[in-house]
């Protein structure tokens, strides 16, 4: 079949689908010219471009943008409020609805936050949420000591010779008080020697690999280290099952340090490990030869620790699996791209460092789900915890050096409505974590993470 024009000539199909393809392909360089305030895009050739989240682009989102680049901030208040009235899970409205009442001010104080917007949005999102309602809330209040407080929103794609750039750059920038991120511990491994050498602390709320924030004493993390997270599974694991096989990325920090500290555990407690290779970073992987050789050296389980970015082999492993072996795994998993699987991954039984469905955690859980439309999960309520630690610590020091030295102090502490948080003399923070199973619910994807051991 072919398509003509008014004057008869013939376009054949092909024409259409590779104009189509051209136009699909140019989208992200049409967007590239429209420009949002305070989200920056650091592309590999150092160049800087103003960007927004793809996918939460309204006509009312860009008149707002508009009316905050010409410096029209109460227009532009009013715009982001619409915006937020037909998509009210979006955070990066909400931060630039908090930015716009700041710059209207004029008396702020600025923050960063680092997140993979380009690789992994849904991650993005989950971050910016929580950064976002502990931004409203302290401007809700009048901001700190009076001063509303401004988010920068800057991403890394996981990748860390992008992050490495970024945190170049905001060392440099001395309106920056200090950071909320990385995401990936990978990323956050190579950029903490920069902001510990600058002093400019970083807090990040998903990194969870040892050593991180043994780099300084301008480093903090507000979730459970791998030790303490290994630990919670390896006990599950052990009341559970006999043999485990694992599955891991060789090339995620995280993901190696998190194996060889739930093994050193399970071993050390006479528990039985398989043989098996399975390594999701494996050119050669496809899930059928990892479970059949799990089975054959006569492991139960399988503890699948994939990387961030790496979520789609491990829910090809669930499917592969057919239900043949019992699955566990990290906190990575906490996301709803896994409950999208389905039946191949009920069961599945993961630590994650905190569920909206504990009922110790439920003010928060309550707050953010009226906010957001929705459940929040672990990471939201993390980046909501590093964000009220900058904004305690601000109260205290409004430099960067004075802002340290108020988060390492022994007695520093900040009470919200998710609990306390307080760090270890190392820059850990002291929790640990509980484990979830992906059951049956009423959530729109049929299954939900629910508790099963505080």
């Amino acid at each position: 079949m072919t398509t003509s024009n008014t004057k008869g000539f013939k376009i054949p199909p092909i024409i259409w689908i590779i104009l189509g393809v051209i136009l699909i392909l140019s989208i992200p360089r049409i967007m590239s010219f429209i420009k949002f305030p305070d989200t920056i895009f650091v592309e590999d050739n150092n160049d800087n471009n103003d960007i927004g989240i793809l996918g939460t682009i309204t006509e009312t989102k860009q008149q707002a943008v508009e009316a905050y680049s010409r410096g029209d901030f109460l227009a532009a208040q009013n715009y982001f409020q619409l915006s937020l009235a037909q998509q009210r899970n979006d955070p990066e409205s909400l931060i630039y609805l908090n930015n716009s009442r700041a710059k209207e001010s004029v008396n702020l104080l600025k923050l960063a936050v680092v997140v993979p917007i380009g690789s992994n949005l849904n991650i993005a999102q989950e971050i910016l949420r929580g950064v976002a309602q502990a931004q409203n809330e302290i401007n809700d209040k009048g901001g700190i000591n009076g001063q509303f407080l401004h988010i920068t929103i800057i991403n890394d794609n996981n990748d860390p010779k992008v992050a490495k750039k970024v945190a170049k750059k905001l060392v440099k920038n001395s309106d920056i008080m200090g950071v909320i991120g990385h995401n990936a511990s990978t990323v956050s491994q190579e950029v903490a020697p920069i902001y510990q050498k600058s002093g400019l602390v970083m807090i990040t709320p998903t990194s969870s690999a040892k050593g991180i924030p043994d780099v300084g004493n301008y480093i903090f993390r507000t979730l459970p280290n791998t030790n303490a997270m290994a630990q919670t599974l390896a006990n599950y694991a052990l009341e559970n099952s006999q043999k485990f096989a694992i599955c891991y990325d060789s090339t995620s920090l995280f993901s190696r340090s998190f194996k060889n500290t739930f093994s050193t555990i399970i071993l050390q407690n006479q528990g039985q490990l398989s043989p098996t290779v399975c390594d999701f970073s494996a050119v050669n992987f496809n899930g059928d030869k990892e479970i059949r050789e799990a089975l054959n050296n006569g492991a139960d389980t399988m503890v699948i620790i994939p990387h961030i970015d790496g979520i789609e082999k491990a829910n090809l492993l669930a499917v592969k699996n057919r239900g043949r072996l019992n699955f566990l795994g990290t906190s990575v998993l906490n996301t709803i791209k896994t409950l999208e699987v389905g039946e191949s991954m009920e069961g599945l039984s993961i630590v994650v460092p905190w569920s909206a469905k504990n009922p110790l955690n439920q003010l928060f859980a309550t707050s953010a789900r009226q906010l957001w439309g929705g459940n929040v999960n672990w990471r939201t309520a993390s980046a909501y915890d590093a964000t009220n630690t900058f904004i305690e610590g601000l109260r205290q020091g409004q430099t960067r050096d004075t802002l340290q030295q108020a988060i390492e102090n022994p007695q520093f502490s900040t009470n919200t409505i998710n609990g306390i948080v307080k760090f270890l003399p190392n820059g850990d923070r002291s929790v640990k974590g509980i484990i979830v199973q992906v059951q049956p619910s009423k959530h729109q994807t049929g299954y939900d993470f629910i508790p099963i051991e505080p």
